[in-house]
């Protein structure tokens, strides 16, 4: 069915892009050749070497009379100075923050609902969906290695879903922010004839009518799965169903494997993700831990055919509170790529988790790890997000 969010339709080019390395250029050219309109989310947006060239671009289009978009999330981009984003404005690009974080505003709930996705709309006509926010590679602590990520490029029928969702949710945000100016009309159809030959669905999570769109994709095609499971994601803390489909499969003979970010970034996550290690391990799950660098990844590829990159982690702040997008590709030379891709930097960046070593973990790592655990719950339950079903996703 058409018109559906999430369906897989066919005819379209979906380009793998590993990094910044790629995906930069790739954007900026795409911002360089835009007629139309520009859509661009993140949910950071940093003035370092890369924010500046991304910047430059946008004014650019601006002067050529393109219609530019830039929203950014109020918490991920608060630290962006005063004087870049009037830089921006000065030149005519139309600067909004999704849910800004104001001064002296007492903490809610729906704070927690963040823009987490990162896409890019170009004259409706391409569109870059994947978890690599407008930041260096190597703006990363302690000056590691550049950060590891990915993201795709779209042509074709999918963009008939991509550039409706960035339209909507930048004029809610106009409305929201009294611009109703830069609403424009009328509205300009997406280019979505046929670029090529894979099938591919764009999914979405937001707190209206996609709250589960992204978990149940994954699950699907997990619980499909009959050879093998190939998951790489930054910040991995599943709720029980979740768990008990990656161990149901591995009890059936798939081989599911999970890299997994073996550098501290965020302390709590860190340790508290790792108190699911021992019922993973015992169901026969392999874990492998990313060191080489920051992993940002949120990928997976499945029996070699099935695919997804987006930017939602498998934690309850992506799959219970922020938006996200996801695309998924059932194609085997895009999945046959990205399982090269991931294969590598297992081999060239990872260790494995082994069971018996991780019954040997020293006590003092063992009540870190259970104090994170502990603590986190907790947390979920704080922002008000602890009823049945939700502890049943988080147990």
């Amino acid at each position: 069915m058409r018109g559906m969010v999430g369906c897989l339709v066919s005819g379209n080019r979906v380009d793998l892009l590993r990094s910044g390395k790629e995906y930069f250029p790739a954007l900026v050219s795409a911002i360089d050749a835009a007629a139309r309109d520009i859509f661009l989310e993140c949910y950071i947006f940093d003035p370092d070497e890369t924010g500046q060239k991304v910047a430059e671009a946008l004014k650019r289009a601006v002067r050529r009379g393109v219609a530019t978009h830039l929203l950014m999330d109020g918490f991920g981009s608060k630290e962006l100075p005063a004087e870049v984003i009037d830089d921006l404005l000065g030149a005519g690009v139309r600067v909004l923050h999704y849910r800004r974080e104001l001064p002296g505003v007492r903490f809610r709930r729906h704070r927690l609902r963040r823009l987490h996705r990162k896409i890019a709309v170009i004259d409706g006509r391409i569109a870059f969906v994947g978890g690599i926010n407008v930041i260096d590679d190597l703006h990363t602590p302690d000056h590691v290695p550049p950060r590891f990520d990915y993201a795709v490029r779209v042509e074709g029928p999918l963009l008939a879903d991509i550039y409706p969702a960035v339209r909507r949710l930048w004029t809610r945000t106009a409305w929201a922010r009294f611009r109703q100016a830069w609403i424009v009309r009328p509205r300009l159809r997406p280019v979505a004839a046929a670029a090529g030959n894979q099938r591919a669905a764009f999914v979405m999570r937001d707190n209206l009518g996609h709250r589960r769109d992204i978990e149940e994709a994954y699950l699907a095609a997990i619980n499909g799965a009959r050879e093998e499971i190939l998951l790489a994601n930054a910040y991995f803390f599943p709720g029980v169903n979740f768990r008990r489909a990656l161990i149901q499969a591995a009890a059936r003979g798939v081989r599911v494997v999970l890299l997994l970010q073996g550098r501290v970034e965020y302390v709590l996550l860190h340790y508290a993700s790792r108190a699911l290690y021992g019922s993973l391990l015992a169901g026969g799950v392999e874990i492998h831990e990313y060191h080489k660098s920051f992993m940002h990844a949120k990928v997976a590829v499945i029996d070699g055919r099935w695919a997804t990159v987006g930017s939602s982690n498998i934690d309850p702040f992506s799959l219970l509170l922020s938006r996200e997008a996801n695309v998924v590709v059932e194609d085997a030379g895009f999945a046959g790529q990205l399982r090269s891709s991931l294969l590598q930097a297992m081999a060239d960046g990872a260790r494995q988790v082994l069971p018996e070593r991780w019954k040997q973990l020293p006590w003092v790592t063992r009540m870190a790890v259970w104090g994170g655990y502990g603590i986190a719950r907790l947390l979920m339950g704080v922002v008000g997000y602890g009823g049945d079903e939700n502890r049943e996703r988080i147990a």
